[in-house]
């Protein structure tokens, strides 16, 4: 704990000087409070508007997650489906990659038309955006397995339960980590983007109202909450990367 400590010490200084920076800079400057804040008016803003805030919190949050858990079910399920098969290698792996190149937010409406503005058609924005690292990732993962070692196994009498728990799986856990830490980090975008899109609660619709409004520290305090749920989601996947995969450092 200490060394880890000792570690962060030079990313928290380096926060500590952009907070400083934002607050005497917009003093300095005389800078309008629609456009940038003062770091103080944010944290007061924050504090006045904390049960409100907590709230939102917990909708995004909650939308975050279900949708990361739809990808993460659903992501592997592709992902193993094009390690099996030939066939979903050469027809539905080339349309997960090619599905990147449409526009994530031209496709958010069209949730917001099948699902409705309830709950659902947020999760569905959330699994657009993370489906693909989870699904990619953990397909490479799948691939990378070692084929001596396969070989090994089955020269040795291991059945297809066994290559799959002993093999393919612990081979693929280091992609799928990857693919779920861009997934944990950027979950919190796809819900944000749904609400925006129309909802009712939620950190995404509390800063649009803030702005429409012009209340910058509204929507500086919002946007503070999404990137620390953000780094909380990040970091929540790399301490269980941690705690599946520690055995493997070396």
């Amino acid at each position: 704990m200490k060394r880890r400590l000792i570690a962060n010490v030079p990313v928290l200084l380096f926060v500590l000087l952009l907070a400083v920076l934002w607050e005497v800079g917009t003093r300095v400057m005389n800078i309008p409070h629609y456009i940038i804040p003062r770091l103080s008016d944010v944290f007061v803003s924050m504090w006045e508007n904390k049960q409100l805030l907590g709230k939102h919190f917990g909708v995004t949050l909650g939308e975050s997650l279900l949708g990361l858990g739809i990808s993460v079910l659903f992501g592997t399920l592709a992902a193993a489906w094009i390690e099996s098969s030939g066939l979903a290698k050469k027809t539905v792996y080339p349309l997960i990659v090619g599905s990147q190149t449409i526009p994530i937010i031209a496709l958010s409406p069209i949730m917001v038309m099948w699902f409705g503005y309830e709950i659902w058609s947020k999760i569905a924005v959330v699994v657009l955006f993370t489906f693909f690292p989870l699904a990619v990732n953990t397909a490479d993962g799948l691939r990378s397995a070692d084929p001596d070692i396969g070989e090994l196994m089955r020269t040795m009498g291991a059945r297809k339960r066994d290559l799959l728990t002993k093999w393919k799986i612990p081979s693929a856990l280091p992609g799928f980590f990857t693919g779920l830490k861009m997934a944990a980090a950027i979950s919190v975008g796809g819900a944000t983007l749904g609400e925006w899109l129309g909802g009712e609660n939620g950190l995404g619709m509390y800063t649009k109202r803030a702005s429409n409004m012009l209340r910058g520290e509204a929507v500086f305090s919002g946007v503070i909450l999404l990137s620390v749920m953000g780094i909380i989601l990040f970091l929540a996947v790399q301490w269980l990367e941690r705690a599946c995969l520690g055995h493997r450092r070396s």
